[in-house]
């Protein structure tokens, strides 16, 4: 059993990285196409990030829905044997064609789908596979929506009147707001704390710390809306050039905080069927260290096919409409972490940069192509779910 679970251990760490290489576009796909960086440093970029997110997304939200996809008594090993084999040659698969599908749907679907063939459909939880579903289309309608806010926003930020400035106040006394709530101290955290100092308390022990980080980007958003308002249109372009490698490392964090965390969910689910731990929240220190750095390494490697289709097919992106995509997708990939949904990176920048095609006009925005990518996602969980069964009957009868 543990040169097993040892086996599962290696291929998932091996998905992470493919996942890596396979989701790079999202995260630089935007900030390559603007030219603000070269691939390779975007690449660099992006790897960082993904793994910084380890010390940012620290309770394991979407690492404990997803070990909780197949209820407890049918998780075996060779069912989370034969569900990351599907996902690996399903996120392999539309690599080498391109299709941006989601990473996080296929390691789903494939979990789901070797559960349901060994023990049938009552074996899968189905909240979390219905909850997951509907961000299917949650998840790019959300980044839409707050990509076209921002776009408009910064856009309105340009005319040289007191409303942005208002309004840019209220934003920010609202943030801080977040910022206070959560700066409250962790009183489990606390008892076992022998500073002294309050100051440090606060900055090392705070309640919910990609909170604090999402209310300072508001804030942030808020005071480049204000200075936006002093600045002609050269001036403006040439801050969101700078700011593009602000967003775009928010939205690499966000991508570590949430695709790593599908890995280990399933190494919990593989850990929790060896009785090695008894949920997701007591995996070992080295299990996302060890997540979060295959992660980076597959981001550092790159997946050019598909960020061409992410950064150049949907739409023409400008430095502004790049800030203004990158950071909708952070926003929402924080706020759905939060809220332990595993969504689809892919989705939530492809819903984020068709926001901010939308706000040209919207025959900016190619709609066949996303016609497309919405097939590619909505078949990804059956299709990854059929595979995945396919090869649990053939590894039952090596078992």
């Amino acid at each position: 059993m543990l040169t097993f679970l040892i086996v599962i251990i290696a291929l998932t760490l091996i998905f992470d990285y493919i996942n890596g290489f396979h989701d790079a576009a999202n995260s630089i796909a935007t900030v390559v196409s603007t030219k603000v960086l070269t691939p390779f440093q975007a690449v660099l970029w992006a790897a960082f990030f993904n793994f910084v997110a380890l010390y940012v997304f620290t309770d394991f939200n979407v690492a404990t829905t997803i070990s909780k996809t197949v209820h407890k008594e049918f998780i075996t090993l060779p069912v989370i044997f034969a569900g990351i084999i599907a996902a690996i040659i399903w996120n392999l698969l539309t690599w080498w064609f391109g299709i941006p599908s989601s990473s996080s749907h296929t390691l789903l679907g494939g979990f789901a789908g070797a559960a349901i063939a060994h023990a049938g459909f009552g074996s899968v939880s189905t909240p979390i596979i219905l909850k997951t579903a509907a961000f299917i289309f949650l998840a790019p309608l959300i980044g839409m929506i707050m990509a076209l806010i921002l776009s408009l926003w910064f856009l309105n930020s340009f005319r040289k009147s007191y409303v942005p400035r208002l309004v840019a106040v209220i934003i920010v006394g609202l943030a801080i707001f977040i910022l206070y709530s959560n700066l409250v101290l962790d009183p489990e955290k606390l008892k076992t704390v022998g500073y002294d100092s309050y100051f440090l308390k606060v900055v090392f022990f705070p309640r919910n710390f990609k909170w604090i980080l999402l209310a300072l980007i508001i804030i942030a958003l808020a005071v480049l809306g204000f200075f936006l308002n002093t600045l002609n249109a050269n001036k403006s372009n040439q801050w969101f050039r700078r700011m593009q490698l602000v967003s775009s490392a928010a939205f690499s964090l966000g991508h570590g905080g949430n695709d790593a965390q599908k890995a280990m969910g399933i190494i919990a689910a593989a850990m929790i069927a060896a009785n090695q731990i008894e949920d997701a929240r007591d995996l070992p220190y080295w299990v996302p260290f060890a997540c979060h750095l295959a992660m980076g390494l597959g981001t550092l490697t790159g997946g050019w096919r598909i960020v061409k289709t992410m950064g150049t097919r949907i739409t023409k992106v400008t430095p502004f409409e790049g800030v203004a995509a990158e950071t909708a997708g952070a926003i929402t990939l924080f706020v759905t972490e939060a809220l332990k949904v595993p969504v689809s990176t892919t989705h939530t920048i492809s819903g984020s940069i068709i926001g901010v095609g939308a706000t040209k006009r919207l025959s900016a925005v190619r709609w066949g192509v996303t016609v497309n990518l919405l097939w590619a996602w909505i078949l990804t969980i059956p299709v990854s779910g059929v595979l995945a069964a396919g090869v649990y009957s053939v590894v039952k009868l090596f078992l």
